[in-house]
Order: C-alpha cells, then structure tokens, then sequence
C-alpha cells in the first residue's frame, strides 16, 4: 500500500518575507505543494496620495538586497511618464551600479545559500565531496563563504561611490542621476571591477571569462571540466561535480514558460563589441524599450522565443489574502486591497499570481539566458530540462556576461566625462508608466498613475511573486510549486532535496538548513512541520 503522508509544512525565513510551503509525498516523492508568502508587505498601499517623487525613497525599501533595482524601476516609470531620456552617461552610471548589485548578489546566494547545503551532513556525509564542501562552504566559517564575502562587499562600494550609499540609495531620478563621479572616483571603480574580475576568473570560474563564453553545449561542458584541474576545483567546477553526483540534474524542473523584462539599455553611443551585444535578432526590434540591451526582454515557451508584450500581464488573486475581483487584471487596473476573513476558503497566500498570457512564468538568470538565447542553456534545456542544477549553474555564471560590460562602460565614462548626466524634468505630468527590468532574481515591474503631481496608484510586481506565485483560478500551481513536484525526498526529518529546488530560485533564504519534526507517527497519514 503507498505510504501517503500530507500536510507536511515548511516555514522558510527570506529577506524579502516569510516564505511557507506545504507539500505531500507519496512514498517518498512529493505529489503536490502550495507556496504561501505569509507576510502582507502593503507597500502599493501607503504610496497612494503621496508625492510624485515618494517612490524614489520609499520603493528601495521594499528590499535590502536588491534595492536599487526597486529605486531604477521607480525611475524608469517617472521617465517615461515625463517624457525624458536619460543622457548617455546617466544610462552607464545606472548600468554600473546595477550590475554590481546584481552581481553580489549572485555571488552571495550561491556561495552562502545555496552550496552551504552541500554541508548538510544528514543528506551528504557519504558524499565523495563532502569533507571538501564542508571546508569550503561551511556557514561563517568556509574558505570560500569568507572570500566571497569580502569581494563582493569591496565590489558594492561602486554603488557607494557613485550613489553615496547602499543600500536605499536614491541617486537616480528623472531625466538622469545626481552625482557626476571625477575622474579620480571613476579609476577606483575601475580597479574595483578589475580586481574582482581576477577573483572571480581564478576562483568562481577557474579559468578566463572568453574560455567559459566558448562553451555551447553539455559535450563542451564536460569537456572543459576534466580540461585542467583548475576549473574542477573551482567553484563552478565544484558545484557542477557535486551536484552530478547528487542527482540535482534530474528534478527541479517547473514551467516551460520564461519571461524577462530586459536590462541595461545600451547608451545611444557605445563601444559595446557585437560579441557583448550577441546576435539580438529581430525578434525584439521596436517591441519594448530595452530591446536595445545588454539583457533582452521576451517571453520563450521551452526555447521557442517571443517579443515581451507587456499588455498581457495580468494579476490572478484567486488564491490570494486580498479583496476578491471578477477576473485577472493588468496591474495598471489592480488593486492590493487586504481580505483575510475567517472563512478563507482556497485563499492561501499574500503573494498574487502573476501570469503572461494567462501562463505562470519563471523568471531569472535561466530565463536571462533562454530569452538571450545563451547556447550552452538552450543545449542544457533540450537535454536536462530546466532542473535545480541549470537553474542555479545559470546564476553562478552571469557575472561572466556584465564584468566585461562593466569595464567598456567605465572607460566610457572616464572619455566622455564633460558630457551631460542630467536633463532637466521640471515636474511630473499626469499620465502612466511602467518600469519594468531584469532585477538580480528576474521580472520586476513598477506600474505607477500620476495626478496633480501625485502618486494615484501604484502596483509592483516582483520576481519572487513571478516564482513563488500561488494557484490562478484555474488552479493551475506557480513555477516552484511544479518544481517541486516529483521530487524525491530521501529523509522526511531532512527534506533538502526540497530546499535545493526553492533555493535554486533565490528567494534570499537563510544559508544553514534546519529540519524540526513537530507530529510523528507511525500511520500511512500524518502532518509533519519542518523548517528549512
């Protein structure tokens, strides 16, 4: 008879919110899961009535990790309702401080979130690596966890320099940024990214960033692993043999639907190479404001891909803490209205749904990767799937795509510095915009309304509610929810097969992994409670 267990609850601690799961398993294999944002953030809420401008300040904070991602996309909304285009050195300045966010960030949910499981001694103490992975990635204590601490602690001070602070800087505003580095300021970011480019070459990749680009395929892949013992003893290297031989290849995978919202717009005169720039087809052309960039925006269903038609966003709440509607909305119409009764009937979670044509969507460096038509991820997704290991492999390689990007700009900054960084914006009209960007953990949007020079709605959108998003009405599951499905659980009192799936896509969990049983026993049904 199959060994049916329900109801088993996992509470997982993340810098944006609490984060609850719930799954059941069926010898041994999870059938089913529901994913429960449990904190009302209400930021849409309080921006109302507010000044046109508040959002420059108060949007940051919805997250320390990435909020100057919150702040560009604040800005970006204002810029289009006024009507303005940011100089060419503004466009770098932004560009530079965003990608050093994105690239810390990177850098730190791998190295201290996601592979400090690897020393989880309950799942891997038999392990081949695991004595290896425990000096390397232990929490607090690791070799690699306390470098990557100090480099990317050094790289975020780029956004120090140029913005005054980080995090909750608000040096963008409309028309451009307000700090114009020196020259002075403008080489010490240029030693900065130069200095952790050399870091992350010899230890993150193991080899040069032009040998990583020339890998198109898995063949290419296991090839340049067993090519020099310096990429095996990396941290890609590592990763890459330990979660082989954990079978992290083989589960994980969630929708085949993938979106992005672009970023980094090209300034209109750059020195870019065509090899950064990569072959962007067509297929982007006059569709969105960023098809001009770095990051393409698009929609690809598996490797199919498409134009980003920001008209077919809409917001599912059927599933949601908030004030019941008819029907799915465009965040330009919705509403974030609290309703939490008694009687929450098939309500679950604070988080909405957000959907792309009715389809739930993940978001993320992999969707980065599909939409920019990267080769060796499209080879990884026609043979793997869009598994834990891809996933995660895709964010631990993205900085080998904006360090060099990075250098151009600065150079470019320190030739063109008499040029502008400003123009002028005497006030916000009415109308509507939408900024909407790659943030480090995907799609984020800010939709904002403006009337009498003030804010009269506000929706965000962020790549957590992309991900974590709960059932739409047609009960279809959000991207980890499917993830999880499928997934084998080897230990019921040590579920960390689950959190490799939920931390693969980032939701800025806590490092160490903690398993506490609460209800036990010995019956083909039970409630467990865990924590991750």
């Amino acid at each position: 008879m199959p060994r049916v267990i329900k109801g088993i609850t996992i509470p997982v601690n993340r810098a944006e919110g609490d984060l609850e799961i719930k799954i059941d398993m069926t010898d041994g294999v999870i059938t089913d899961a529901w994913s429960s944002g449990t904190m009302y953030r209400g930021f849409e809420t309080m921006m109302t009535g507010r000044g046109a401008l508040d959002g420059l300040v108060i949007t940051p904070r919805v997250c320390g990790i990435c909020s100057l991602t919150h702040l560009s996309a604040a800005v970006n909304a204002l810029d289009i309702i006024s009507e303005s285009t940011p100089p060419d050195n503004a466009i770098r300045l932004r560009n530079l401080s965003l990608m050093a966010e994105t690239i810390q960030s990177d850098m730190r949910q791998s190295i201290l979130m996601f592979m400090a499981d690897f020393t989880n001694s309950q799942a891997y103490q038999h392990h081949f690596l695991f004595e290896e992975a425990t000096k390397k990635y232990q929490p607090l204590k690791g070799t690699s966890v306390m470098d990557v601490v100090k480099k990317t602690r050094r790289l975020i001070e780029i956004i120090a320099i140029i913005g005054g602070q980080w995090p909750h800087t608000s040096f963008m505003v409309p028309g451009g940024v307000t700090s114009i580095p020196d020259t002075p300021k403008l080489m010490q970011c240029r030693l900065i990214v130069e200095q952790f480019r050399n870091w992350y070459e010899s230890r993150v990749l193991g080899c040069s960033i032009e040998r990583w680009q020339d890998i198109s395929n898995l063949a290419d892949l296991y090839e340049w692993l067993d090519e020099k013992p310096e990429h095996s003893k990396s941290d890609v290297g590592f990763f890459l043999r330990f979660a082989f031989k954990a079978g992290l290849d083989t589960f994980g995978t969630a929708t085949e639907n993938y979106i992005s919202f672009g970023n980094l717009p090209f300034p209109a005169e750059t020195t870019i190479s065509e090899i950064l720039k990569k072959s962007k087809t067509d297929l982007y052309d006059n569709h969105t404001p960023q098809s001009r960039s770095l990051i393409s925006a698009g929609f690809a269903k598996g490797t199919t891909l498409f134009p980003l038609e920001p008209e077919k966003i809409r917001e599912d709440i059927s599933s949601s803490w908030f004030k019941p509607s008819s029907s799915a909305a465009h965040p330009f119409e919705g509403e974030t209205i609290p309703y939490a009764s008694g009687n929450s009937s098939q309500r679950y979670s604070w988080v909405k749904a957000p959907r792309y044509d009715n389809l739930p969507s993940e978001t993320g460096p992999l969707a980065e990767m599909i939409i920019d038509g990267e080769p060796l991820f499209h080879d990884m997704i026609k043979n793997k799937g869009a598994t834990t290991l891809t996933r995660q492999l895709a964010r631990m390689v993205r900085p080998a795509k904006l360090l060099p990007a990075m250098t151009i700009w600065l150079n470019e900054l320190m030739h063109r510095r008499n040029e502008p960084f400003y123009t002028s914006v005497k006030n916000i009209p009415d109308g509507q915009g939408a900024g909407m960007l790659q943030a480090a953990r995907g799609a984020l949007g800010h939709w904002v309304k403006t009337e009498n020079q003030k804010i009269a709605q506000y929706q965000i959108i962020t790549p957590t509610s992309w991900n974590a998003s709960p059932r739409d009405s047609g009960t279809v599951r959000g991207p980890w929810e499917t993830a999880l499905i499928g997934t084998s659980v080897k230990s019921i009192e040590n579920p960390v097969e689950a959190g490799h799936v939920i931390r693969s896509f980032d939701p800025c969990m806590v490092c160490a992994v903690h398993t506490l049983r609460k209800n036990s026993n010995n019956c083909n049904q039970q409630k467990n409670s865990f924590i991750i």
